[in-house]
This record gives C-alpha cells, sequence and structure tokens, in this order.
C-alpha cells in the first residue's frame, strides 16, 4: 500500500515536472532544508505520468485546477495519503521559510501557473 509505504519511509512524496516553476521550487526548498522527499516527474517518466493521471482523476482537490485549465502540479502526497497543491503551506509547516528560485515559468496556456 503507497500510504503505508511513504509513512514509513517518512517522505514527502510529489508528482511533478521539471517544466513547472513550483514544481522545481519545491524541489530547490526540499533540498535546501534537507526534506526527505520522492519526486515522480510526469513530463519524463511515462509510469509517474500514469499514477498522477489516476490520482488526479480521482481526487477532487483537483477540482479547481482542472476548471482553470492547469494541470494540478506540484502534487504532494502526504503520508497520510491527503493530497495538496500548495507547495508553500507544505514548506512553511515543516518551519521553514518558502522561497522562490524559479519564477518565470509557468504551465497554463494563458501562462498564469500550473
Amino acid at each position: 500500500n503507497f500510504q503505508k509505504e511513504m509513512r514509513e519511509k517518512n517522505v514527502l512524496k510529489f508528482y511533478g515536472s521539471h517544466l513547472c516553476k513550483d514544481c522545481v521550487n519545491l524541489k530547490a526548498n526540499c533540498e535546501k532544508y534537507g526534506i526527505a522527499y520522492e519526486y515522480s516527474d510526469i513530463s519524463n517518466d511515462l509510469a509517474a505520468l500514469k499514477e498522477f493521471l489516476k490520482l488526479r482523476d480521482e481526487n477532487p482537490v483537483f477540482a479547481e485546477a482542472k476548471q482553470a485549465g492547469g494541470i494540478g502540479i506540484p502534487a504532494i502526497v502526504n503520508a497520510d495519503g491527503t493530497v495538496t497543491l500548495d507547495w508553500m503551506k507544505v514548506i512553511a509547516e515543516t518551519g521553514n521559510e518558502p522561497f522562490e528560485e524559479m519564477k518565470s515559468s509557468c504551465c497554463l496556456a494563458d501562462r498564469s501557473g500550473c
């Protein structure tokens, strides 16, 4: 079971893309602050993309992103199985100050975000 495995590992799991500024920023924050994470790049790994699409289809947290024409990344799966799209809140909850390393990229067709 994925949720049990993540609890045992005590790592952050997220789906993203190296093309997405928020994904790059989350990864940079995890590395800077020593936060253990497992990253699945949906733009480079077909299995990761399939996992993400299944998650996106089944979880209501993606409704707003889908309605806005977004992808819904980074999609962060917590150890308890809950999903969030708010990477800054996740970093803040570790007691660290979120920072943006990359500011100019975006994923929506209108270039407003992921």
